[in-house]
């Protein structure tokens, strides 16, 4: 590991000799998934390689978590079918140094993610949709670092407290929930990474299937903590998504380039 890089993750937050060098010793990966189909955004062959702002829109967000400090290496999962034109299309535009792998996903984002899994031996894997490319880096340390500070915990996902008023709906408005209650669930989300897999494996068993990484931690009564982020940091799923996030992009080639 570099020793600059390693240096980036000392925390003040850090009020452990033994935490700060397991800190700097853990091997951490961001795993992208990919391989989603973009159905709803109505593209067929998917979303992920759809140029945005110059770029595939999974190559904004595998850039993002690239440029987080304390992310050392990247593992993007690809359509299967794909795996040699994701690996160029969105290796050609990638600028980052670290070391990154493209492997195929499965039939469904769980069988994804655990191929992503299977891909690396690292501790601590950063999970993060290859469809949410407004991601900052400097979120993805904060999950990071909310992980590795909190050692009791199994997991951590960034999203942000809900804003707008929520209705809880069966044909018709049932109940109208305190606001203060909920949060909105983004990416990256941040696991052990043989605990997840495990995870994974006991669903997969039961039968049960969870909405997002953390619902599977959470289904086997893991503790998994919240860390604010950008709001801004949404997920592309319909085609007016484009449109918002395109000037955002913009913006961000300029500024990247000018770093």
């Amino acid at each position: 590991m570099d020793p600059g890089q390693a240096g980036g993750r000392l925390s003040t937050h850090s009020s452990s000799v033994v935490l700060i060098a397991i800190l700097i010793l853990m091997k951490i990966v961001g795993i992208i998934a990919a391989g989603g189909s973009g159905s709803r955004l109505g593209r067929a062959g998917g979303k992920q390689l759809l140029a945005v702002a110059g770029r595939p829109l999974a190559a904004w967000a595998a850039e993002a978590l690239a440029r987080a400090r304390m992310i050392d290496e990247l593992v993007i999962v690809c359509d299967p079918a794909s795996v040699k034109q994701y690996a160029h299309d969105i290796g050609a535009t990638l600028t980052t140094d670290k070391p990154v792998a493209f492997v195929p996903g499965g039939a469904t984002r769980a069988d994804s993610v655990v191929s992503g899994l299977l891909a690396t031996d690292a501790e601590v894997v950063a999970i993060h949709d290859g469809a949410r490319p407004l991601l900052e880096p400097m979120d993805a340390d904060r999950a990071v670092q909310a992980f590795v500070d909190n050692p009791d915990v199994d997991g951590v996902v960034l999203g942000h407290p809900a804003i707008d008023t929520i209705k809880i709906v069966d044909t018709e408005v049932v109940a109208t929930p305190s606001r203060d209650d909920y949060w909105l669930a983004q990416t990256p989300q941040v696991f052990r990474r043989t605990q997840l897999l495990d995870a994974y494996a006991q669903a997969a068993a039961a039968g049960l299937v969870g909405t997002d990484d953390s619902s599977y931690i959470e289904q086997g009564g893991g503790r998994v903590i919240m860390v604010e982020g950008q709001r801004a940091n949404i997920k592309v799923t319909i085609p007016s998504d484009l449109a918002a996030i395109d000037a955002s992009l913009q913006t961000r080639r300029i500024i990247w380039k000018a770093l």
